[in-house]
């Protein structure tokens, strides 16, 4: 008998359908791709509960991955990660959004499980990295700009500008996330939550301090 996350995996296989024959606008159809693909993660994650276990804060994130060969016409390939908090544990799906397939939240996409009891949990770290690909393609657009100064007589100063802007957000705004820390050998790679001013992130990082009280761990401030 199909359960709920079969029927969401027909439901995003007919969306794809009908984002190929032309009857949805692209904006319409990322919309509903998003809703229905946490709804999946929501159904794959309810299957692994215990008896009496809920969820009690989610977030979710997309990354998008554009490859230095790949035509600027193609959809990069976009990563995704839930994080699902419930009583006992914290919980990470990480999968993959293809570009002309249905996410399928199992092995077919490549979706990995990942759980971590709090009684595990030792702490939370912040972490932070300034964003060297970004200040590259800066500092990059604004050097071509430069170069090209005679042919771009109109456009360049504009484009120096952007470079500029850029190369400075991407090394004076720094990514930055907070680590679970493990007792001993944890998952591969480490419990990241970005989108820290996102609300979600937000009660995620509570809902594990919680846990970790309850499991007699350590539940300061990430430091």
């Amino acid at each position: 008998m199909a359960g709920a996350a079969d029927h969401l995996r027909q439901d995003l296989d007919a969306l794809a359908e009908r984002r190929a024959r032309g009857d949805l606008r692209e904006k319409d159809f990322q919309r509903q791709l998003m809703d229905a693909s946490v709804a999946l993660c929501r159904a794959v994650v309810a299957e692994r509960l215990g008896h009496g276990e809920t969820v009690i804060a989610e977030h979710h994130l997309v990354h998008s991955h554009f490859q230095v060969t790949q035509s600027i016409l193609q959809e990069p390939e976009q990563s995704t990660v839930s994080f699902f908090a419930t009583e006992l544990r914290l919980i990470r799906l990480r999968g993959a959004i293809r570009a002309g397939q249905a996410p399928t939240c199992d092995e077919a996409d490549g979706t990995v499980v990942d759980e971590l009891p709090y009684a595990r949990v030792r702490g939370l770290a912040r972490r932070g990295q300034r964003r060297w690909g970004e200040a590259a393609v800066g500092l990059g657009a604004a050097a071509l700009a430069l170069v090209l100064g005679d042919i771009l007589s109109v456009t360049g100063p504009l484009l120096v500008a952007s470079g500029l802007i850029g190369a400075a957000h991407g090394l004076l705004m720094p990514t930055r996330w907070i680590e679970v820390l493990t007792v001993g050998a944890g998952p591969e790679p480490a419990f990241a939550i970005h989108g820290l001013r996102r609300k979600s992130a937000r009660a995620l990082v509570a809902a594990v301090r919680g846990g970790m009280r309850r499991s007699g761990g350590t539940a300061g401030e990430p430091p």
